[in-house]
């Protein structure tokens, strides 16, 4: 199994991880570690994949799964729970609840406040970055904060029309820096990650990490929707560890 240790400089009692596709029980399409429930996998593999990774990881609990829709929702957790929530993304102050979200190359968003302790997950696609659910993630936050940006799909791979790139510049005029056109009418190579920086630097947030992993390039890696269409689902986790 293998899995990726974000380089931030988060407080110790802060743990974080993002898994991958390597290793696991799921078969093709699906070959390796997929996490999602939702995509036509049997769901006893991806549950020994989920119990695999807690275990493996030393997780102090189950992680808490959220129904994701592309929405701007941000559940607040305070204990772990096997219910799932329909939301975007999650955030909690309480030690060994598990946050996590699920990606195929949407970002997946990291939060800790510079104390340790609050910490939030966000899976941001376009329509939810464009939507505020980073900023209604942060809106929880009293503190200070830092962000790490998780594997997703990146500048060179992530091919939009005309709508994300408006979607964006209605927001902020800056936001064009982020778009490259790819030589296609009406085509934008988006960045998602330069994207989240621009939004960040509107309300003064410049503690920032990036993986720089891109999911679409890396195909023994990462699973990638755009990529392969029928995949599985990689996840990036965070939560406090109780001292």
């Amino acid at each position: 199994m293998d899995w990726i240790t974000p380089q931030w400089h988060a407080p110790k009692q802060v743990k974080a991880l993002a898994s991958t596709r390597i290793g696991g029980f799921s078969a093709s399409p699906y070959q390796g570690l997929n996490l999602g429930m939702h995509v036509g996998d049997d769901s006893i593999l991806v549950q020994r994949n989920r119990e695999l990774l807690q275990q493996q990881a030393q997780m102090p609990s189950a992680p808490v799964w959220l129904n994701q829709t592309h929405s701007t929702v941000v559940a607040e957790l305070n204990q772990p729970t096997s219910q799932v929530p329909d939301a975007d993304g999650a955030v909690t102050s309480t030690p060994n609840v598990v946050c996590c979200a699920m990606t195929a190359d949407c970002l997946p968003v990291l939060i800790t406040n510079t104390q340790g302790t609050q910490v939030a997950a966000v899976h941001a696609g376009w329509r939810g970055l464009a939507g505020g659910i980073v900023e209604n993630a942060l809106a929880q936050f009293s503190d200070d904060v830092m962000l790490w940006l998780g594997p997703a799909i990146g500048p060179q791979a992530f091919e939009v029309g005309e709508d994300v790139l408006q979607a964006f510049l209605d927001y902020d005029s800056n936001a064009n820096k982020a778009f490259t056109p790819t030589g296609h009418k009406g085509k934008w190579w988006a960045d998602m990650s330069l994207l989240t920086r621009l939004r960040m630097a509107k309300i003064g947030i410049d503690q920032i990490s990036d993986s720089g992993l891109c999911t679409y390039q890396e195909p023994q890696r990462f699973y990638s929707y755009r990529r392969d269409g029928v995949t599985g689902r990689q996840a990036t986790f965070i939560w406090i560890e109780q001292n």
